[in-house]
């Protein structure tokens, strides 16, 4: 079985095609890149071969990146020289794409090499387009679904192949930033216009071979490798070049905060690569891509934000022995913004949906959400007018509960009380089919209280969504105490369905998510009863990589929610209720009436479009600031431990069953750091031993909440990681 096929026609035209044997999307490994070179060696050889095309034998895609299972190959086969053992392999690799580059042109004169050109069905991605980029003219096929770009900044890493440097020759370095620092993926149009492509064709096999056939010499010699070339935008030393540089230097440290090494990794690459010739710049960049790929940092994104991410939307932990459970036709239960919000995405997904509340008023404002959300993606070019007739053609706004007839899914939103849900659950369950799952959306109420108001509490499920849905790609997944296999599969489907990533926990109050947000939350706030600044606890979080701190957070979720969350757990918990100076202080926000940005009054002031004008400074009155202010260190510990310390928990109580969720769900469900993997990646980076003796530190100086748990100080003594000890393929060992 082989990845890369050549034939070579009467034309003299040598078709290397790409298509890995059992996968749907091509990704590059070891064994490839071999073929590939053992093919490129042979058409430069062979004098019949006037040019070559490169191409892909998947329908719709030229390939989806590296498989990066190559990466930790390297690693382990340099033994105890691991950098030295990646650095050499991405020097092989910039090896070969500068063979392809060069074609075997002269060094001196440039002359006698041969054309080589891309054909591209479609999505190129990560090397599928650092490969093109090596090529001398690359074709993609006029196929909108198609996306052409570099994510690799998205999980941890930089173009390491060889595409930072020539993006950067190809574009300049304000043109190449949207793409290596953003990670943005485009359609083939926008991709032409920007400049990563040359041609979107019909049929780009056949303009790619007509294209070699009549390429002249000067063709298919790249601008840096000609006389006299000059970097778009300037160089570093160059006037408006240094002007770039600052700028990209200011925009990056803005953006990440500098919890992101990939992001200074890539703009050192760039920088330094733009002051040398151009295989200098590929070694520099090999460093840099080196350097990242030995921060612990870089291999936990990649685990999360890639392997698990993938796994759990694969269906990892979906039970093996239930059929197929797609979901056909879903009713969703009050049309307020989360029920309008799973309406939309349930009819992007191609379902039929039927969306209820009390009248017909309130049904077809929740149906006007989708019209609305359809209008501003045809605006932006997003959407086409038949793709809005197709979705709002799928939702039924209605207040008859018959029209949820035939539904094998109901999806209940309504508001957040026992009662209301236990009336409605009953209703509804008298009209749907006997097979029906009953889902609900709360975010705080235990499913297994729900599930008693149901004849068929082994249906029942929580499926918590995060707001707004349409945009956050979590969903949780609650099991109540009698939840069953096929309601467990049933959402796990749907979640696959609408394109979002799910995890599969046990009910607990707060379930997980939740469950680690609160005190975060709370920590934030009261540190401001200690007299620690807003500004102070703001900044600390987003320098770990949170995109916002805890004290705008509460202010985005609203003060009165928090209130209200304060009491029902109180009233839940009784004497067990951890009272906190943080409860006094939000009861007393909420008495002032500053709700939060929904007020236009909170921890914030705002002017009356609702922008914020800077951190209130009548808080102070009644907490004033402390004339001295904490160590930035501290001040982070106390946040990243308060959230990790109750995952922790959430574990070792069963409420998660894999470890995988834990760190996937923090950092979709809430922005948890990502550069950290997520909690139990970042346990593993501090080690377990450090973070147990920092949990004794923390405890005696703040209090009990920051006690050491149990399963954390055990595996500190025995030196164990949480991976090493949780992950599936160790379970399995």
């Amino acid at each position: 079985m082989t990845d890369f096929t050549m034939t070579k026609d009467a034309d003299g035209v040598a078709i290397i095609t790409w298509d890995v044997p059992g996968k749907s999307m091509n990704v590059m490994s070891l064994n490839g890149l071999s073929e590939l070179e053992s093919a490129i060696d042979d058409a430069l050889a062979d004098e019949a071969v006037k040019g070559i095309v490169i191409t892909s034998g998947k329908e719709g895609s030229f390939a989806g990146g590296m498989d990066l299972n190559l990466l930790a190959k390297m690693k382990e086969d340099a033994g105890d020289d691991p950098a030295r053992g990646l650095f050499d392999g991405v020097m092989q690799m910039h090896g070969l794409l500068r063979k392809i580059e060069r074609a075997g042109m002269a060094p001196k004169t440039n002359k006698g090499g041969k054309p080589i050109a891309s054909a591209l069905p479609g999505t190129a991605a990560g090397i599928g387009l650092e490969l093109p980029l090596a090529t001398h003219r690359i074709f993609v096929a006029d196929n909108p679904k198609a996306r052409i770009g570099l994510p690799e900044i998205m999980v941890g890493i930089f173009p390491g192949a060889g595409g930072t440097t020539r993006l950067v020759r190809k574009l300049g370095a304000m043109g190449a930033s949207p793409f290596l620092l953003e990670g943005k993926m485009v359609n083939p149009a926008k991709a032409k216009s920007a400049g990563l492509v040359d041609e979107v064709v019909d049929d780009p096999l056949a303009a790619a071979r007509d294209w070699v056939l009549n390429a002249k010499p000067a063709d298919i010699v790249k601008p840096w490798d000609a006389k006299g070339y000059k970097m778009p935008g300037g160089a570093p030393y160059h006037p408006a070049g240094f002007m770039t540089f600052v700028g990209a230097a200011a925009l990056v440290h803005g953006k990440t905060q500098g919890a992101f090494p990939a992001a200074k990794a890539l703009l050192s690459a760039v920088y330094e690569g733009a002051l040398v010739d151009f295989d200098t710049a590929l070694k520099i960049e090999a460093r840099w891509f080196t350097s990242v790929l030995m921060n612990p940092s870089s291999g936990a994104m990649i685990r999360s934000l890639f392997l698990n991410k993938e796994a759990l939307e694969k269906g990892a932990v979906r039970p093996k022995d239930v059929p197929d459970q797609r979901v056909k036709k879903v009713g969703v239960l009050g049309a307020g913004m989360m029920g309008a919000g799973i309406a939309l995405v349930s009819a992007l997904a191609g379902i039929e949906v039927v969306l209820i509340d009390r009248d017909q008023a309130s049904a077809d404002k929740g149906k006007a959400y989708s019209e609305t959300y359809m209008d501003k993606g045809i605006s932006r070019k997003k959407a086409t007018p038949e793709k809005k007739e197709a979705v709002m053609g799928l939702i039924t706004a209605t207040p008859d509960l018959d029209a949820l007839k035939g539904c094998d899914l109901i999806i209940e939103a309504v508001f957040e009380d026992l009662g209301v849900k236990a009336e409605i659950t009953k209703k509804v369950e008298a009209i749907i089919p006997d097979d029906c799952v009953f889902a609900s959306n709360t975010s705080t109420l235990p499913i297994s209280d729900l599930a008693k108001a149901s004849n068929s509490p082994e249906l029942f499920i929580g499926i918590h969504f995060f707001s707004p849905v349409e945009k956050m790609y979590l969903v949780e997944i609650i099991k109540g105490a009698q939840t069953g296999p096929v309601a467990v599969a049933k959402a796990l489907d749907y979640v696959r369905q609408i394109r979002k990533t799910p995890i599969v926990v046990n009910d607990a109050r707060f379930f997980y998510a939740n469950r680690c947000i609160i005190p975060y939350i709370n920590e934030g706030v009261r540190m401001i009863t200690e007299g620690v600044a807003p500004s102070l606890v703001d900044s600390a979080a987003r320098q770990l990589g949170f995109p916002v701190g805890p004290i705008t957070l509460t202010d985005e979720t609203s003060i009165d929610l928090g209130a209200k969350i304060a009491r029902a757990t109180k009233a839940a918990m009784g004497n067990a209720y951890p009272a906190s100076g943080a409860d006094d202080l939000i009861f007393w926000m909420e008495e002032q009436g500053r709700l939060g940005r929904k007020a236009n009054a909170g921890f914030f002031d705002y002017d009356d479009k609702g922008k914020r004008l800077g951190y209130w400074k009548g808080v102070h009155d009644k907490y004033p600031l402390a004339d001295a202010q904490p160590d930035l260190r501290e001040v982070q510990d106390r946040l990243m431990f308060s959230q990790v310390l109750e995952a922790v928990r959430a574990l070792e109580e069963g409420v998660l069953e894999d470890i995988r969720e834990g760190d996937v769900g923090a950092i979709l469900g809430w922005g948890f750091a990502p550069w950290s993997g997520g909690p139990f990646s970042w346990l593993d980076i501090l080690g377990t031993p450090y973070a147990a003796e920092r949990c004794d530190q923390l405890q005696a100086t703040y209090g009990d909440r920051f006690a050491c748990p149990d399963l954390l100080r055990e595996m500190a003594a025995k030196g164990q990681s949480f991976y090493s000890r949780f992950a599936p393929e160790a379970a399995a060992a």
